[in-house]
């Protein structure tokens, strides 16, 4: 498998959550550190917080608030040297090495989950070029053209947390 590059994409607090998703408590850790560990385990090189400073590298979004793709670009650019990105959702701490299995030796570099966008795995030519940062990211991985893979035996693994309900209910299904 050749080297690749990690995106975290953190877009910071959930008005419906009410709090930065990224500091939430998974496990004793902050979810943007689990993340990060879980992208390391995988392999990544390097990695990318695209959205805010979490004391990992990372790069603002270009325009706050618009969505994940302007911090995912912008990411990606600040990789060059990565022809494959693994990204990442900082929302969904839950996902397990074992998810990111398929996603990372599908022989196409462009993979993504059915029915959900992320986490995925972009070969830097597939980027969709002269998207802007409000572009939805399901448009993205359709203008990308990613191949889409069988979601994992537990979905609830690839979830992330929108309301305080959510968070619960999720660590109760994961736990």
């Amino acid at each position: 498998m050749s080297p690749f590059g990690a995106i975290i994409l953190a877009g910071g607090r959930s008005s419906r959550m009410g709090r930065d998703k990224a500091t939430l408590a998974w496990d004793g850790e902050p979810a943007i550190a689990r993340v990060a560990r879980l992208a390391r385990a995988a392999g990544a090189r390097r990695l990318m917080v695209a959205g805010g400073d979490y004391g990992l590298p990372f790069v603002p979004d270009p325009v706050p608030h618009a969505g994940p793709v302007g911090g995912l670009l912008a990411a990606a650019a600040a990789l060059p040297e990565f022809e494959r990105l693994l990204v990442l959702a900082v929302d969904a701490p839950t996902l397990r090495l074992a998810d990111l299995a398929p996603l990372l030796s599908a022989q196409d570099p462009g993979t993504a989950y059915t029915g959900l966008p992320l986490p995925m795995v972009i070969a830097r030519s597939a980027l969709p070029r002269g998207l802007d940062a409000d572009t939805p990211l399901r448009r993205f991985v359709e203008a990308a053209g990613l191949l889409e893979l069988p979601p994992p035996a537990n979905p609830a693994s690839l979830r992330g947390a929108n309301t305080p309900g959510e968070f619960l209910g999720l660590q109760a299904a994961v736990a």
